[in-house]
């Protein structure tokens, strides 16, 4: 248990439902800003198993954020590369993964989830306001329009009342199905058979995350952070269910690749499916869904996870203003607007990928490799398809015309920087998740004190950069291409719009206020039980 060992304390900030790698994540922003945040989770101890192997960098990014960068650096590794071949070991497509990508971070980092939920649980011990019930479930939630209330069955079970409810809590989601949340399936899912294995001796493998695209056994191999590999195999229509999860056959797959059971330790082998849907609605009055519980989707983009850490990192920044009335509660509103389409993209990336990789008929599989070889020798392969969607609803600066202005709703770079005499990464020499206005020019020439004033209520941070301050050469080129001379970025990383001049640089301040603070359709709440 995180926080003290007491009773229940029956009144709460924010409950948050599940203590999975996303109800961590969300807990532990939320508690780093001082607010009382209770988690109920039923399992009495964490789960001991990597059900995730990797996360891009802005994943990352984010979880530096939360205070475990270093932690990072310990139990993953950049995933280095990645590589499709067909059954025959012909190369259909290979990409080399930066180990230093767009958010500061390798674009794709491989992990042991244990290791990184480890991380997060021992961040969120240290947060004062932060209290963890592990061994309860919540049965029942109760909006009453000014708080919410949450029957609590365990040792200190009983009724909590919260101002909001963020559920957190899976698949089978109470929190969702409480809120009537609806979905929307692609109804596009496969049976597939997953072995973590902790090898005894060390060993190269060359790709270090392959890909077989074979009609005969669709298959994957991949690291799963130091000192861990995970190897993946569909189930064939004709094949047993039972009979292909047992152990007899996890050893006759692995085999496929050289792997045997004198020389590795099977740690861990379940067959799962996985499916391909999101729920329509994510919030209602004050109860809101997040990570599995808000959406599900294939494996093949390895976005799953990194989408839950995005709700988490758009959500808790904006709980945070809401809860100390820095903003009106129609802000949350934003949530579903931008995170929904975000996860649509994701949720489409990944089918795509997958109706390549799960082919099985033969000739089908023939006339895509011809296709995807013809390409390559070609040098015409396209790049992978990137999980970075700009947003294009919620809170960003706009056109007459309701859309984006310019680079609007942009996942913002991150380099190195030199600021009061220190150097290091943005965000943390700026002590991030928070509003950092980025300018070319002396602040106090784009901002009047009283718009300055506004921006330092929001916890803002204002960094002026000239050639010697941008040590990597990032952010100045953005700026420049954008034709700005200052960006104002939201504390999940994305642009809320960027400004020219002095009166642009007003107006774009003025207009994240008026959205903040936005009251139209305020004081909106939903009963309901559960």
């Amino acid at each position: 248990m995180s926080g003290a060992d007491t009773d229940m304390d029956t009144d709460t900030d924010v409950l948050v439902v599940g203590y999975g790698p996303v109800g961590q994540l969300t807990a532990t922003l939320l508690a780093r800003h001082g607010h009382r945040v209770t988690v109920v989770e039923r399992r009495p101890k964490p789960y001991p198993m990597p059900r995730a192997v990797s996360f891009d960098g802005e994943s990352a990014r984010v979880l530096a954020a939360a205070g475990i960068g270093d932690a990072l650096r310990e139990v993953a590794e950049p995933s280095r590369d990645y590589v499709w071949t067909n059954g025959d070991g012909a190369t259909l497509f290979e990409v080399d993964v930066a180990e230093r990508g767009w958010s500061g971070w390798p674009d794709s980092v491989s992990m042991y989830q244990p290791g990184i939920e480890a991380a997060l649980t021992a961040r969120g011990a240290r947060q004062p306001t932060l209290r963890v019930l592990r061994g309860h479930r919540v049965t029942g939630l109760r909006d009453t329009g000014d708080r919410v209330e949450a029957t609590v069955e365990g040792p200190e079970g009983g009724v909590l009342s919260a101002r909001y409810v963020v559920g957190c809590d899976g698949a089978g989601s109470l929190v969702r199905d409480a809120i009537g949340a609806g979905a929307t399936d692609l109804r596009f899912f496969n049976d597939w058979l997953t072995c973590d294995v902790r090898l005894h001796e060390p060993r190269e493998f060359v790709p270090n995350n392959l890909q077989v695209c074979d009609p005969a056994r669709p298959r994957t191999a991949v690291s799963a952070g130091p000192g861990h590999r995970r190897w993946e195999f569909m189930r064939l229509p004709d094949e047993p269910p039972e009979e292909f999860g047992s152990v007899e056959n996890v050893w006759r797959l692995l085999a496929l690749f050289g792997v045997h059971e004198d020389a590795a330790t099977l740690e861990r082998h379940a067959v799962y499916t996985f499916q391909a849907r999101h729920a329509d609605r994510w919030r209602d009055g004050r109860i809101l869904v997040a990570g599995d519980a808000a959406h599900l989707m294939p494996p093949f983009a390895g976005q799953g996870m990194c989408s839950g850490f995005r709700d988490a990192a758009n959500l808790a920044w904006k709980l945070d203003l809401v809860l100390t009335g820095r903003a009106a509660d129609t802000l949350l509103d934003t949530y579903t607007a931008e995170r929904r389409e975000h996860v649509r993209h994701a949720i489409a990336m990944s089918v795509d990928l997958g109706r390549v990789i799960c082919q099985t008929d033969p000739k089908a599989a023939a006339d895509r490799d011809a296709v995807m070889i013809g390409m390559r020798e070609r040098g015409l392969a396209a790049p992978p398809p990137s999980a970075v969607h700009p947003l294009t609803g919620g809170l960003l600066a706009r056109d007459a015309d309701s859309r984006p202005r310019g680079p609007a709703g942009e996942l913002t770079p991150q380099g190195r920087v030199r600021i009061g005499g220190r150097e290091g990464l943005l965000d943390e020499l700026v002590e991030a998740p928070r509003f950092v206005l980025l300018t070319t020019e002396d602040p106090g020439d784009l901002l009047d004190p009283a718009r300055a004033a506004a921006l330092a209520r929001l916890g803002a941070v204002t960094v002026r950069l000239d050639a010697a301050a941008d040590l990597d050469a990032v952010l100045l080129p953005y700026l420049a291409r954008a034709g700005a001379v200052a960006a104002l970025v939201r504390p999940d990383f994305y642009l809320f719009g960027t400004a020219a001049d002095r009166h642009g640089t007003t107006a774009l301040v003025d207009e994240l206020l008026a959205g903040l603070l936005d009251q139209q359709g305020a004081g909106r709440t939903v009963s309901r039980s559960s």
